[in-house]
């Protein structure tokens, strides 16, 4: 385990890095206007399980290896601007008489995948814990990849709580405009909020 100085810097920095606007919270709010808050959790669960699973790539060592791969990021990266492009696609699809029931009808798993491998084919996210966890890690305490699958555990922990509740409040947003008649907007906020992280993505310079 890492000792407890490192663990509250850890819990520290998470929580300040969650609190600033960034593509997951952009991601789980759009979903939260148009799916409500089972949407959001849906997201934000599918988030966390990347986080794990990106976890799990850097205490293997993986990471580092596919990160010097120099078509590794570029795959990536393409691969979530054309998924994200398709998301914005999907939403536009959807007829302007679309109301609550027929939107909550997308089943929950669904989103679930679409939060997982939205992060997953983001290469800045895979940069990042790369870098982000072995900061906190005691060397001195022994078994580093037991360390940093503790920490990103935590994160991935942290992050559920903080996207779950910020979807529930984002969802009342949703319902005010589903009940105003103006729930169409939700799917062409949704559409731009994919479409603007797709540029996002896009214009995402390399590593040297």
């Amino acid at each position: 385990m890492p000792d407890a100085i490192n663990l509250s810097l850890f819990f520290a920095a998470a929580i300040l890095l969650l609190v600033v606007p960034g593509p997951n919270m952009a991601f789980v709010t759009s979903h939260a206007l148009v799916h409500g808050w089972r949407g959001a959790a849906a997201a934000a669960l599918g988030i966390s399980c990347s986080d794990l699973l990106m976890t799990s790539i850097v205490s293997a060592g993986i990471g580092t290896l596919v990160m010097t791969w120099a078509p590794a990021f570029e795959l990536l990266r393409a691969g979530g601007v054309c998924y994200l492009l398709w998301l914005a696609w999907q939403a536009l699809k959807r007829p302007a008489s679309t109301h609550a029931s027929t939107t909550k009808a997308k089943p929950l798993r669904s989103i679930f995948i679409q939060g997982m491998v939205n992060s997953l084919l983001n290469p800045k996210a895979l940069l990042f814990f790369m870098v982000f966890l072995p900061q906190f890690v005691t060397v001195e305490r022994g078994n580093v990849s037991f360390q940093l699958g503790v920490l990103g555990a935590m994160l991935a922990l942290i992050a559920l709580i903080f996207h779950t509740l910020l979807g529930v409040c984002a969802a009342r947003i949703g319902k005010a405009l589903k009940g105003s008649g103006r729930f169409p907007l939700a799917n062409y906020a949704f559409a731009a909020v994919m479409t603007a992280l797709a540029a996002r993505l896009l214009l995402l310079q390399r590593p040297a």
